[in-house]
C-alpha cells in the first residue's frame, strides 16, 4: 500500500512540475494545440454532414406509416401501381380509417429542374402528386404559409427547405412545369424531414401534365398502430390480385440515406486520418522539445529516486493535457461555424436535391475529443519512454 501511494506520490509531483513548465515553450505548445484543433474542427465538421442528412431522411420517418410499392422496387422511381392496385390496398386490415375513409395517400415521384438561389445552376428537386388523403397520413406536416392546393387546379405546396434554396418558390410566385404554371399557394414544413425538400401537388393533376395515365408509383399509409404492421403487410402479401412490398417508413428513408451517409463518413474519415498524422507529428516535436528542455531536471528526478513510471505518466499526461486542450477548441470551434449551417446535396437513390442542416451532436463532439486525446497518446508516448530512459549520469552533465 506504502508502495503504491509514493509511486502515485511521484506521479503528482512529476506531472505537476512538467505542467508548470508549459508557458516556457508556448510557441511548440500552441502550434500542437491549434495543429490538434483544426484537425477536430475539420473531422466534427465534415461528419456533421453526414449527420444532419440523416436526420433530414429519417426526421419524418414513423413507425406508424407503411409505403407500398411495386415488388422488387427499391425506390419510388422504380415502382409502378395502377388505379386497382391503390383500391385494394386502401381495402386492407391495420389502416387507420376516420369516418370510414383509410388514411392512404396513392402518390406519384417525378423530378423536375429548377435554379438554385444565388448561384443560378440547375438542380433536380421532387414533384410529389398526393392524394387528398395525404395530412392525414403525415400528421406531423404544418403549413407556415399560404393554404392548402386546391384538387384539379396547377396549385402547388412548396417545402420550406425548397423554398429556402431554389429560386421562384416564393408565396404566390408562378413556377413553369412543363407546359403549364403552378402557383404557389402555401409553404409547409416537416420538423426538418426530407419532406421539406419537395413540393407537392394533386397527384390527378400531376398525372395529366406528366401523362402518366391513371398510374401511380407509391402508396404512403397510416397504420392503426406500429403493431398493425404484420397484419396490413400479411394481408397485402396473401393476396393474389397484388404484386407489391410493403416498408415502415422510417426502414425507408433509412436505406434511402445510407449511401451518402457512408460516403460522407468515408470522405470525413479518410481527410482526419490524413490531418491527424500531420498533427501527430507536430505532437511529437512539441514533446521530444519538452524532454529535451527538461533532460538534466528529468535526470536530478531520478538520480533523487524517481522511478521511470511516474515519468512516463507525466509526459504523458502534458502531451495529452495540450491534446484535450486542442480537441476543446476544436469542438467548438466546429459548433460556432458548422451547426445548423443549410446545404443541399444528392440523394443518390432519387437523384434529387435534399435540403439539410449540418448537425454537429454531442456524439460528434466526444468522437472528436477522443481523437484528439488519441493523437496526443501516441505523440507523448515515444518521448515519455526517452526521458524514462535517459542515461542518469550523461544526462546530468549535459548544459
Amino acid at each position: 500500500m506504502n508502495l503504491l501511494l509514493n509511486w502515485l506520490g511521484q506521479i503528482w509531483s512529476v506531472t505537476g512540475f512538467g505542467l508548470r513548465t508549459i508557458p516556457q515553450r508556448k510557441g511548440a505548445s500552441v502550434a500542437a494545440i491549434f495543429g490538434i484543433a483544426g484537425v477536430v474542427a475539420v473531422l466534427v465538421g465534415v461528419l456533421s454532414i453526414a449527420q444532419g442528412f440523416r436526420y433530414a431522411m429519417t426526421a419524418s420517418g414513423s413507425p406508424d406509416t407503411v409505403i407500398v410499392m411495386r415488388k422488387g422496387s427499391d425506390t419510388e422511381m422504380m415502382s409502378g401501381l395502377t388505379r386497382e392496385d391503390v383500391t385494394l390496398v386502401s381495402l386492407k386490415p391495420g389502416l387507420r380509417r376516420s369516418g370510414g375513409v383509410p388514411a392512404a395517400s396513392a402518390e406519384l415521384f417525378v423530378v423536375i429542374n429548377l435554379p438554385k438561389r444565388g448561384t443560378g445552376t440547375d438542380a433536380n428537386v421532387p414533384l410529389r402528386g398526393v392524394g387528398p388523403e395525404t395530412f392525414e397520413v403525415r400528421p406531423q406536416i404544418h403549413l407556415t404559409a399560404g393554404r392548402k392546393f386546391e384538387p384539379g387546379k396547377n396549385e402547388i405546396l412548396v417545402g420550406r427547405a425548397a423554398a429556402r434554396e431554389f429560386a421562384g418558390l416564393d408565396l404566390n410566385a408562378a413556377v413553369r412545369v412543363g407546359t403549364a404554371d403552378w402557383k404557389v399557394v402555401g409553404i409547409f414544413s416537416d420538423e426538418g424531414g426530407i419532406s421539406e425538400s419537395e413540393i407537392w401537388t394533386d397527384a390527378r393533376i400531376l398525372q395529366s401534365a406528366f401523362r402518366r395515365g391513371e398510374t401511380y408509383q407509391s402508396v404512403y399509409a397510416r397504420l392503426d398502430g406500429p403493431g398493425s404492421f404484420e397484419v396490413f403487410k400479411d394481408a397485402l402479401t396473401s393476396d393474389p390480385q397484388l404484386q407489391v412490398d410493403a416498408i415502415r417508413q422510417s426502414d425507408y428513408y433509412s436505406r434511402q440515406s445510407q449511401m451518402t451517409y457512408n460516403l460522407v463518413n468515408g470522405f470525413g474519415s479518410l481527410i482526419s486520418v490524413l490531418m491527424g498524422i500531420g498533427a501527430l507529428f507536430g505532437a511529437l516535436n512539441t514533446m521530444y522539445n519538452a524532454v529535451a528542455t527538461r533532460t538534466r531536471e528529468i535526470a536530478t528526478l531520478r538520480a533523487l529516486g524517481f522511478q521511470s513510471g511516474p515519468v512516463i505518466v507525466s509526459i504523458l499526461a502534458e502531451s495529452m493535457c495540450l491534446a484535450l486542450t486542442g480537441g476543446l477548441i476544436g469542438g467548438v470551434g466546429a459548433y460556432l461555424a458548422f451547426n445548423g449551417f443549410e446545404a443541399t446535396t444528392l440523394n443518390y437513390q432519387s437523384f434529387s436535391q435534399v435540403a439539410f442542416a449540418f448537425a454537429v451532436t454531442p456524439s460528434l463532439l466526444m468522437q472528436g475529443v477522443l481523437y484528439a486525446l488519441l493523437i496526443g497518446f501516441v505523440g507523448g508516448l515515444f518521448p515519455a519512454l526517452r526521458a524514462a530512459r535517459l542515461p542518469i549520469a550523461s544526462a546530468l552533465r549535459e548544459q
